[in-house]
């Protein structure tokens, strides 16, 4: 069975309910893992070689933080920074090389109503574009592009729309075939 590794980045999990729903529903899922980022590293200091274990053991790899201001948590940046930089720029041959392959997707959650997220809204870039940055580094660690599981109004939805939306999450996960990838057949992207 393929080893789904999920990298949460929530500062504040304790008090998110979207992610609370998604992370609950995920552990449901055979073969998932999941790392709550901000609990191993409180104090930002990233255990590299922790870090870099985990993802060679790992078939899948799943970033699921809240947008904050059209961008990821600081933690996953300098998280990017520290273990990513390592293993593909400093040890290529022995570690970087090893990640090649396992896809990855990202798992947002907005507090914004979707139609916010058009030239004609507030936000005025779909939420997919404004994640353009992962999947360039995607793109460069040689990690096959997942269409993203996004879900919007985040702090909003009641405790069934949350069910429901963890529910989809749990079936995304569950059918998500090591081999999708942006070029894969449509029911890898379907949310």
């Amino acid at each position: 069975m393929p080893k789904t590794l999920i990298l949460l980045f929530h500062p504040r999990f304790a008090h998110s309910k979207a992610n609370r729903a998604l992370c609950a529903a995920a552990a449901t899922v055979p073969g998932v893992e999941i790392a709550d980022l901000y609990a191993c590293y409180p104090d930002g200091i990233i255990d590299v070689d922790a870090e870099v274990r985990r993802l060679r053991d790992a078939d899948r790899i799943v970033f699921q933080f809240p947008v904050q201001w059209y961008a990821t948590p600081a933690l996953l940046k300098a998280w990017q920074d520290a273990v990513l930089t390592r293993m593909f720029y400093l040890a290529y041959d022995t570690e970087g090389r090893a990640l090649e392959g396992k896809p990855l997707l990202v798992a947002a959650t907005a507090g914004n109503v979707p139609q916010a997220y058009t030239p004609a809204g507030v936000n005025l870039f779909p939420l997919a574009e404004l994640l353009r940055p992962l999947q360039a580094t995607a793109h460069r660690c040689g990690l096959p592009w997942t269409e993203p599981f996004l879900l919007f109004e985040a702090g909003k939805l009641g405790s069934d729309a949350l069910a429901a939306a963890g529910e989809r999450y749990a079936a995304r996960l569950g059918q998500w075939d090591v081999g999708c990838g942006t070029d894969a057949p449509s029911r890898c992207r379907a949310a």
